[in-house]
């Protein structure tokens, strides 16, 4: 009977082991069983039926070789069964060839019967290969009961059944594995998609801040630079801060390192806001926060400060911060419609990660941003 080794998969779905590679050459040793019916016709062979079975023996052992070669882990398709006009004609070859092993060789030629089974299991969907092995095992009884001098059948019979089983067995764990490897290679594709969204929103919250207060600051020095040189030089100065900090926040977010604090976060906003002409009502403290919810409401303060300064048009921006909620609050013009930028789902993603809900709604006049962590939070804290 043939063996069915153990592998890996390769990236196109392809069976890949020095075993598979090899595939030939370990079901040629299976062939072994066939040195019986050899011996048998050689020791005929000065006869016609003696050089027949001689022949057909040959040509059974290459004709399974060839199939098993089609048919091997590593193959363009596999485990996969041929398309039904293959099978049937590779089948009927073997089964003609044993035949006149039978026919010339006497009761050693149903030694092809195992082989064939096993070969069943191979071409055949196995509905079909049930049938065909058990076909086959009957009639190998049958015919040991049945034909003059011929020995008890059941023997090879069982040898057939017992080889087609574990030859089915073998194939569905190589068919698990390969679905393991595929589900592996789709966690790994889903792992690297993470980590691209994750970079992408984490380099729009850090670049998007700076870079809006860099562009308010500019444009403030741009308009003071013939009225108040000093104020001017001033405003400059913070703009080659902001761009420093910007590449410093860039390089950590590369590096996969985040460091935001509460309280940094409530300082930059102060000043963004001063610069844009916006009067900035911030609490003093922000010591209340709970440890574990101090970067979510970082995060929120951020981007809350970015989407004022960006679009509201306010005159006026309020943050209040309690033990579970933070909200940022603007006189502005509010959002048209239900549109949730990139920077709003990033930060229902954080929220989500700590059980904490993001919430948005139109003010008369103005916008809102709220985030309120759950009482679980609070307990576990």
């Amino acid at each position: 009977m043939p063996t069915v080794t153990s592998q890996t998969a390769t990236a196109s779905g392809e069976l890949d082991t020095p075993l598979s590679r090899r595939g030939v050459m370990f079901a040629a040793v299976w062939l072994f069983f066939l040195v019986e019916p050899l011996r048998v016709g050689w020791a005929q062979r000065d006869t016609l039926e003696g050089a027949l079975g001689i022949v057909a023996t040959f040509a059974f052992g290459a004709t399974y070789l060839l199939c098993w070669q089609q048919l091997r882990p590593g193959s363009a398709r596999p485990l996969d069964s041929p398309r039904a006009q293959i099978a049937l004609v590779w089948f009927a070859v073997l089964v003609a060839l044993a035949l006149l092993m039978v026919i010339t060789l006497g009761q050693i030629g149903t030694t092809a019967s195992v082989y064939i089974a096993v070969t069943s299991v191979m071409l055949f969907r196995l509905p079909v290969a049930v049938i065909l092995v058990l076909v086959n095992a009957v009639l190998l009884v049958v015919l040991g009961e049945t034909l003059p001098g011929w020995d008890s059948g059941v023997g090879i019979a069982f040898a057939a059944c017992a080889a087609s089983l574990a030859v089915f067995g073998i194939q569905q764990m190589m068919l698990r594995n390969l679905a393991l490897v595929s589900a592996q290679e789709e966690n790994a594709e889903l792992a690297v998609e993470n980590e691209r969204t994750r970079f992408a929103r984490d380099l729009h919250d850090i670049l998007g801040h700076s870079l809006t207060v860099i562009t308010v600051k500019a444009e403030l020095a741009q308009r003071l630079l013939d009225v108040d040189p000093e104020r001017t030089r001033a405003e400059l100065a913070d703009l080659e801060r902001l761009s420093r900090d910007a590449l410093a926040d860039v390089r950590r977010a590369v590096e996969g390192y985040r460091e935001l604090t509460l309280p940094g976060e409530l300082s930059r906003a102060r000043a963004a806001l001063a610069a844009a002409g916006i009067d900035a009502r911030l609490p003093s403290a922000s010591d209340d926060v709970p440890t574990e919810l101090r970067e979510l409401f970082a995060w929120v303060v951020r981007e809350g400060v970015t989407n004022v300064l960006r679009h509201s048009q306010a005159r006026t921006c309020t943050i209040e911060l309690g033990l579970r909620r933070v909200e940022v609050r603007d006189d502005g013009l509010g959002i048209a419609g239900p549109e949730t930028g990139s920077g709003l789902l990033g930060l229902t993603e954080r929220a989500s990660a700590v059980g904490a809900t993001v919430s948005v709604r139109n003010l008369e006049p103005g916008f809102s941003l709220v985030v309120e962590a759950s009482e679980v939070t609070r307990e576990r804290s």
